[in-house]
């Protein structure tokens, strides 16, 4: 496993995340449309609500992804990538098991997500931590993690 550090987004990381991200969408479709992601042009103010991480190696930013609330009990995850010369190395699951935890810490009951279904081997890193796939809708496969056994709802 890489020997990195996990913090939360900074406005100063702004440049280099974006980047990261872009240049993941750029390794999977071969292509980039910039039009298609508005919410990088301002990550701060995109993901206020949420919970954004981002892993460094050494001072390099090499993996993110972000926790946003959908309602008091469901967050999706979004924005999960990792610098193509580093993946396989423990980096994606470090940043999502840090997101599933925060989940937790926040009472959600449910956390969602969803990516391109031709994407097998991102498919595979989902399943092989532990969400579950709920349903295929156009090019993309939806998924779910419960989490109604690590928070209980507390009667109202």
């Amino acid at each position: 496993m890489a020997d990195f550090t996990l913090s939360f987004f900074e406005p100063e990381d702004q440049n280099e995340v974006r980047e990261l991200i872009l240049a993941g969408l750029v390794d999977h479709w071969g292509f980039l449309d910039p039009s298609k992601n508005p919410d990088l042009e301002d990550i701060t103010k995109s993901y206020a609500e949420a919970t954004f991480l981002v892993a460094r190696l050494d001072k390099r930013i090499v993996g993110c992804g972000a926790l946003v609330p959908r309602s008091a009990e469901i967050a999706e995850i979004v924005r999960m990538s990792v610098t193509k010369d580093l993946r396989r190395l423990g980096i994606g699951r470090q940043i999502l098991g840090a997101l599933v935890e925060q989940a937790c810490k926040q009472g959600i009951q449910q956390v969602v997500l969803e990516t391109t279904a031709a994407w097998s081997e991102v498919v595979a890193f989902y399943l092989q931590n532990g969400f579950q796939i709920t349903h295929y809708q156009d090019i993309d496969v939806h998924f779910v993690l419960d989490l109604s056994s690590r928070n209980p709802k507390e009667p109202r």
